[in-house]
């Protein structure tokens, strides 16, 4: 997982303890959901972590394989989220995006998510504006 987010420009890069508390049970409830294939030299074509409250669940962070981009790998991501949030109660789920980050904002329209505020220069290195979205799980 580690690998993958470091080889990604786009991704929220995390520390090797914020990777291993994902799977502590003293930590708040999040869900990683991984896209694979079986060929033994791309484990991994994708990420989705997902922090998990009663009522609303946020993406934290989603990472698609460059040579895996555009071939629906984040498309499936979101949509196993979004039905893992149903089955389990959400009313919505938010997420916040680079403003630069067009294609990511294309995939989140494209599934209904909708444009709902803005965190002034929220990113750093470079600083960037975030774009705030969510979707009403009962809109789907």
């Amino acid at each position: 997982m580690r690998q993958l987010e470091q080889h990604s420009a786009t991704a929220a890069h995390w520390s090797a303890a914020q990777y291993d508390a994902l799977f502590r049970p003293d930590v708040q409830t999040r869900v990683a959901l991984i896209a694979d294939q079986e060929s033994a030299d791309v484990p991994i074509q994708g990420l989705l972590i997902a922090r998990c409250l009663p009522d609303e669940w946020e993406i934290e962070n989603i990472i698609v394989e460059e040579r895996d981009r555009q071939r629906g790998v984040g498309s499936s991501l979101v949509r196993g989220l979004l039905a893992e949030a149903r089955t389990f109660g959400a009313a919505s789920v938010i997420l916040e995006v680079r403003e630069s980050n067009r294609s990511a904002m294309r995939l989140y329209e494209s599934i209904g998510f909708k444009l709902e505020g803005r965190r002034k220069d929220y990113y750093h290195d470079p600083a960037e504006d975030a774009l705030l979205y969510r979707i009403t799980i009962t809109d789907l």
